[in-house]
């Protein structure tokens, strides 16, 4: 299984006290029996939490091991669905992301979710699924208060979670905002004077996070904008050539594939406006 395994370092025991009759494949040396090695039954432990080595189950193994296995919990179902906000053809320029040009990335988190994750990496392999050429922003759909937000966009450039005031109406929210204005800079110098900020809590495979948004009354092409607070509050690995986001759970590593086709028509209308705007 390659790098998918976390390999041993040497055994730090006294070769003199090792016993010569008793080989460890795991560590590679002597000393103990691989059937006795609890390095090797914990990393059996943790690649079965992945969803590896399954096929290696008898039926009955598998079938009790499927009925055991702890899955995140489920989140409610939404009540309402925002898709295409009305006026929304307007290319906004506050934020931007670029992408990484590189085909493989692992990406290991330190102490501080360890406890979590065990030393577990973050990986990146050749994109599958994705149309090129491409030069697309990462956008998904995203399920916050009860509703099924969709044209969300995850922008490590934004500094702030950004909502539209008129999408916290349609999910009638606007009860929870609370009145305290920001002034918000775009890289081009432009600015808005936020109507407030409201927290709603966001649900994404299993993690449940009360996340705190400035409310923006403007014509935009995305519902959302979720910024660096929600990106490392949750951990997240965002990664725009691959077209999704990674990120820690208690269930492993967690993934949303991005929704190209809705970035593509986002950037075919933002090209439009430029090509008129040159004429």
């Amino acid at each position: 299984m390659g790098d998918k395994v976390r390999w041993p370092k040497e055994m730090r025991s006294n070769p003199n006290r090792c016993n010569p009759d008793h080989w460890c494949e795991f560590h590679n040396d002597h000393g103990h029996k691989t059937a006795d090695c609890r390095l090797l039954q914990g990393e059996v432990d943790h690649l079965l939490k992945q969803g590896y080595l399954t096929k290696l189950f008898s039926e009955k193994g598998k079938q009790a091991y499927m009925k055991n296995r702890q899955d995140p919990p489920k989140p409610p179902s939404p009540k309402r669905t925002v898709n295409v906000i009305s006026g929304g053809e307007e290319i906004n320029g506050m934020t931007y992301t670029t992408a990484n040009k590189v085909s493989k990335v692992t990406i290991t988190h330190g102490k501080w979710v360890r406890h979590i994750l065990e030393e577990e990496s973050i990986t990146f392999d050749d994109a599958d699924g994705v149309l090129t050429p491409y030069n697309n922003t990462l956008v998904i759909s995203l399920l916050a208060h009860d509703t099924n937000v969709k044209r969300v966009l995850i922008d490590p450039g934004s500094f702030v979670n950004i909502i539209l005031l008129r999408v916290l109406n349609e999910m009638q929210g606007e009860n929870k905002l609370v009145p305290k204005a920001h002034t918000l800079s775009g890289f081009d110098n432009s600015s808005v004077v936020t109507k407030g900020e409201v927290t709603l809590t966001t649900f994404v495979e299993g993690v449940v996070k009360d996340t705190k948004f400035q409310v923006v009354e403007m014509e935009m092409a995305y519902n959302m904008i979720l910024g660096r607070p929600w990106i490392h509050e949750m951990d997240v690995v965002p990664f725009t050539l691959h077209q999704v986001i990674k990120f820690p759970s208690p269930w492993g590593i967690r993934q949303i594939c991005g929704d190209q086709q809705t970035s593509r028509s986002i950037n075919s209308v933002a090209d439009s406006s430029m090509k008129n705007e040159e004429k």
